[in-house]
């Protein structure tokens, strides 16, 4: 059987240069070679370690948020509690130790995951069992049944595609932006590179970048993430219908920025994305700009947004601190440990400012805990 490499050659050869989107498609979610679908990549011994691995803290005070979207809401008897890219299941375990601290709510859950992985579903299945919870597993929110709705991911966005354009005619406005593509080698039939479109973007396109950039140079590139207008109408046509309220954590600035953030990331260390196709992780930074625009913009009549917020700042009004408190009680080999993980969940050079969350729910609920604007 050809390897996802030597398939995706084929396939550049067959019908010329690929977008990144369909090459992040492709290395990410392939059924019988993609990286998601036939691996573990979480943890020590995986290819990164997220928030959730790194403390219960996280999860448990994430459980707190959604405890008072659910009140929000008018405490319904039934809420469909929905997790993006669920990885383990261990930001949802530690969820639902704290949805135990209000029993209506904690009954009131009909658990949803979204995922493509086998490999993970048996370890989310694994890690929920003694949770007292059921769970759906399915692969769309529009497989998730009717009803009041709460949300969750963590680093989920920075994995959706995303395309890529660089300025080659600053004269020309949107006009001169030409898309990047990845390319066959022209003296290496065996190795991926990447290319850039001779003609310039369609109307179209242009019509789909981001308007909040700054003034663009020659050679800068911009990113724009697919899948944040599909996640914004998923939710708008949802919360629409039925009262609901949505939370992303992920990486990223709080305003639209050019740079090439297109990364592989394989045994903790970053390598070259077109190296080894189905075999590393492959992200880009969350424009947080850009989504919270495109929700004013296309759903702001059924929607509202609350954030960007550094992660470090709305874990510390969730209460994060209280809870390191309590967990350092248990003897001063806990304290120290508790200690180094608040340090890296909050800490401005750490994970507390290059993280941010951003809220979207139905209009008419009261301010999601933890923000302090919205729009």
């Amino acid at each position: 059987m050809p390897t996802l490499k030597q398939r995706i050659l084929t396939h550049i050869k067959d019908n010329g240069p690929m977008s990144i989107a369909a090459y992040m498609s492709w290395c990410l979610l392939d059924p019988t070679q993609g990286y998601y679908p036939t691996r573990d990549p979480l943890g020590v011994d995986g290819d990164f370690i997220t928030a959730p691995e790194i403390s219960q803290m996280f999860g448990e005070v994430l459980g707190l948020w959604l405890i008072n979207a659910w009140r929000s809401m008018g405490a319904p008897e039934t809420v469909q509690l929905v997790e993006f890219g669920p990885g383990r299941g261990i930001m949802m375990s530690d969820i639902l130790r704290s949805a135990r601290l209000d029993k209506d709510f904690h009954k009131a859950i009909d658990l949803n995951l979204i995922e493509t992985s086998s490999a993970l579903e048996a370890k989310q299945a694994e890690q929920l069992g003694a949770s007292g919870v059921p769970v759906r597993w399915v692969t769309a929110l529009t497989d998730v049944p009717e009803g009041p709705t709460l949300v969750i991911g963590n680093e989920f966005l920075d994995c959706l595609p995303i395309r890529q354009f660089i300025m080659k005619d600053r004269f020309k406005g949107a006009g001169g932006w030409h898309e990047r593509y990845i390319d066959i080698h022209p003296k290496n039939s065996k190795k991926l590179v990447y290319s850039i479109a001779q003609a310039p973007i369609s109307a179209a396109d242009q019509a789909l970048l981001p308007t909040n950039t700054p003034e663009p140079k020659t050679d800068d590139l911009l990113e724009m993430n697919l899948g944040l207008a599909q996640i914004t109408e998923a939710l708008r046509t949802r919360f629409a219908v039925h009262p609901g309220a949505a939370l992303f954590i992920d990486y990223g600035p709080e305003e639209t920025e050019f740079g090439d953030t297109f990364q592989a990331l394989k045994k903790h260390e970053k390598v070259f994305p077109l190296d080894e196709p189905g075999f590393a992780d492959l992200t880009a930074r969350v424009d947080f700009a850009a989504l919270r625009e495109n929700v004013l913009n296309n759903a702001g009549a059924e929607l509202d947004v609350y954030g960007p917020c550094p992660q470090g700042s709305f874990l510390s009004r969730l209460g994060i601190e209280v809870r390191a408190v309590t967990l350092s009680r248990a003897s001063s080999t806990a304290k120290a440990k508790v200690a180094r993980q608040l340090h890296r969940l909050t800490d401005t050079d750490e994970m507390g400012t290059l993280f941010k969350a951003i809220a979207l729910q139905s209009k008419g609920l009261a301010a999601p805990l933890g923000f302090t604007d919205t729009t």
